[in-house]
């Protein structure tokens, strides 16, 4: 599904995603999904329906199960509610194992659980050294050791099924109280705040990844957005667990498909229509910076580090109060209204990528490269 770091030496051959007319501009969902070739990056929200088990079918504990826009799932145990999430990292190669420990998590806290035990399948091209193994798992350690969870199992292999790393990363947390947080929550009247910036992810992907195509940035600027995992980050493990704890109604993060993904997930789940106001969005303004000079549009780019957190319209100013206290940027971007969709307070839809905006940059900067 993703992503980025600096450890393993695979930069040259990290993303070569087969050149296809996706190189030509921003393409958007069809209405519905016809048979043949798919698009690289997630699939489309009305396929994911067509495959995921209905609801009714699952097993009495299953509590939340797959289903569009949530993160995680929830089964209940005699000693609390399990949750569990899994995610792979295959836009990038580099610092692969710390990142799959980050959005792993991520889609753990958004749950209001604190994540604690984590497990990685890790495929490894030919040509893989024990130094870059030993590479991959210390930084995996370290991200573990931040967040306070544990690796607990896995498997590694060198396979030639792979031409570059790929992590798919598990995380578990417990609820021992049993409550969790749906990213489906979401009510007519509430509103929905924004945590961190966006696109932070994107931005340092593309500063690594597209830099012969940036030349006309200043160093400065790609070095910020490079330094943009680490600061502002795109862990939002506290600020989710927080904003739990305020009465959160529903909590989720963008990633893949960028902000406007996220939006449009967070309204399918709950079954409401968000009104958002573009006017109040958090930019990461080297990542808009980075999009203009790619032709990439930051509504669609990869968006981990920004976190969307709704609250009923009685909570959402003392919400934000106390995350901007807690050392947080908050803006409030949108308003929960009966119907469907997600809209611009001037009317218009945000947009549906059919396909993140990093990967098609990729894919358009592969095709430059072959011509």
């Amino acid at each position: 599904m993703r992503k980025l770091g600096g450890l393993l030496p695979y930069r040259g051959n990290s993303l070569t995603p087969a050149p296809d007319s996706a190189a030509s501009g921003p393409r958007r969902y069809p209405e519905g999904v016809k048979d043949g070739a798919l698009r690289l990056g997630k699939l489309p929200a009305s396929l994911l329906r067509e495959l995921l088990p209905a609801p009714e079918t699952l097993p009495p504990e299953v509590l939340l199960g797959p289903a569009v826009g949530e993160d995680a799932c929830a089964i209940e145990l005699p000693g609390g509610v399990l949750v569990v999430a899994t995610d792979p990292i295959t836009l990038t190669s580099s610092a692969l194992g710390a990142h799959a420990v980050v959005v792993n998590a991520n889609d753990v806290a958004v749950m209001g659980v604190r994540p604690r035990w984590f497990l990685a399948a890790m495929l490894l091209p030919e040509g893989t050294s024990a130094k870059q193994v030993r590479a991959l798992f210390r930084a995996t350690r370290e991200a573990l050791a931040e967040i306070g969870a544990t690796l607990v199992g896995g498997h590694t292999e060198v396979t030639a099924a792979v031409t570059q790393p790929v992590v798919v990363g598990q995380m578990l947390g417990l609820s021992e109280d049993g409550h969790f947080v749906r990213s489906g929550g979401v009510g007519p009247g509430d509103q929905v705040l924004q945590i961190g910036p966006a696109p932070v992810e994107g931005a340092a992907v593309l500063a690594q990844e597209a830099a012969s195509r940036l030349t006309r940035l200043s160093d400065e600027l790609l070095a910020e957005a490079r330094e943009g995992l680490r600061r502002p980050g795109i862990s939002v493990v506290e600020p989710a667990l927080l904003a739990a704890e305020l009465g959160a109604s529903a909590l989720h993060d963008p990633t893949e498909g960028g902000l406007a993904a996220g939006l449009h997930e967070l309204s399918e789940a709950s079954g409401v229509a968000l009104h958002v106001d573009p006017e109040a969005v958090l930019w990461f303004e080297p990542g808009r910076a980075i999009c203009e000079a790619l032709g990439a549009d930051p509504w669609g780019t990869l968006a981990s580090g920004t976190l969307l957190a709704a609250f009923p319209a009685g909570r959402s100013a003392q919400a934000r109060a106390r995350l901007e206290a807690g050392g947080f940027a908050v803006g409030s971007i949108a308003e929960a209204l009966q119907g469907s969709g997600a809209v611009r307070t001037d009317g218009r839809a945000l947009p549906r990528f059919e396909q993140d905006e990093v990967a098609r940059v990729l894919a358009s900067s592969a095709t430059q490269a072959l011509s």
